[in-house]
């Protein structure tokens, strides 16, 4: 009897242990596991222009909320993760890639930097909504490159319950050069919900310029929803290395996109709702110590403060853009001659507002 309790247990072991093993082999081949640097794929037409040195050159940054619009609270737009809505119709959809590509047609930047586009994701019909997007712009802007920062075959959130893909893009008038994928610190929760996170990353992507040099271009979208964990800090730790070793190499760079942080000084003016996903000293203080950004500390603070606010909540209670946390942080090889928030017409169109900046080449 002991003998036949031993044996019992020892195939009941060896069982629960094949089937652990066999689940995590599964979870592990259906998520997304990038390299902490990797080289990506850039398109390019035939006979792709080249920026010449000195060249006024005007970049779009702008995060699309994968086309989804402004009439939804979806459900991870409250802390306690019960918004109403799930996804946005397909007649929303539709209506917001007209929106965005007649407002990038109407702006006509040379570079533009998109954050959160859907590709094979349940919630937007499995689409490649950078390649919809190219097919409804210029003829022009046909050299890109993509880095993806959430992909999984399946997420087993009720919300969710199907595959997901969520990219970084640059679309470019002027030829692409090397692309590279920079993995950012991730939120740790357990070893099982880790595998589903977001991987946020840098992308980065250099354009050639007559006569030997490049403009180093740099898109992010960094972490929401880290309150309570170290990972604010330990991307804006990496950017802050990244970026200081570019300096030292004497690159000729500039960053933009989301990076879900409040500028020195914003936080004391936010309702309590606001406050709940940020600290009081703001993270990306250290990136104004060291480096230009756009806006200025001076344009965040003072009497025209909401001229510069990207943000407009997915809450009803909320009326308008509340608080800035995109930017363009840039090398002292780089003149700006413009820089502004694009808030007329536009709060209907995302969750963001685009950014627009116009430097001047070394």
């Amino acid at each position: 009897m002991l003998n036949f309790l031993i044996k019992s247990i020892k195939w009941t072991t060896i069982s629960v242990i094949i089937l652990a093993v066999a689940l995590a082999l599964l979870i592990w081949s259906i998520t997304f596991h990038p390299a902490a640097l990797q080289k990506e794929v850039v398109v390019n037409q035939v006979g792709a222009p080249v920026l010449e040195s000195g060249q006024q050159v005007k970049i779009l940054s702008w995060n699309l909320q994968y086309m989804s619009g402004k009439n939804y609270e979806f459900w991870y737009d409250r802390l306690d993760g019960d918004g109403p809505d799930i996804r946005a119709s397909k007649a929303d959809i539709d209506q917001t890639f007209n929106q965005v590509s007649q407002l990038i047609i109407k702006q006509n930047p040379d570079v533009i930097l998109l954050q959160e586009l859907h590709d094979n994701a349940k919630r937007t019909d499995y689409e490649d909504q950078l390649q919809r997007l190219l097919t409804m712009l210029p003829v022009e802007y046909k050299n890109y490159s993509e880095a993806f920062y959430w992909r999984a075959n399946f997420v087993p959130v009720p919300q969710i319950m199907g595959s997901v893909g969520m990219k970084l893009a640059v679309i470019s008038k002027y030829k692409l050069a090397d692309a590279l994928r920079h993995q950012l610190a991730i939120i740790k929760t357990d070893p099982i919900t880790d595998q589903f996170n977001f991987r946020r990353a840098i992308q980065e992507v250099s354009l050639p310029i007559s006569g030997g040099n490049e403009l180093t271009l740099m898109n992010t979208h960094f972490d929401a929803f880290a309150q309570g964990s170290n990972t604010m800090q330990q991307q804006v730790s990496y950017l802050q290395q990244l970026l200081s070793g570019k300096n030292a190499n004497g690159e000729s760079w500039i960053i933009g996109g989301d990076f879900n942080l409040l500028p020195p000084g914003q936080y004391k003016n936010m309702d309590a709702t606001a406050r709940n996903y940020y600290q009081p000293d703001s993270e990306f203080s250290r990136i104004y110590a060291q480096f230009n950004v756009i806006p200025s500390i001076e344009q965040t603070n003072g009497a025209d403060a909401n001229s510069w606010f990207t943000h407009f909540p997915n809450r009803k209670e909320v009326s308008g853009p509340d608080r800035t946390i995109d930017y363009f942080v840039y090398s002292d090889h780089i003149q700006v001659s413009d820089a502004q928030v694009l808030q007329q017409n536009t709060w209907h169109i995302s969750d963001h507002l685009p950014m627009i900046a116009t430097i001047k080449l070394p």
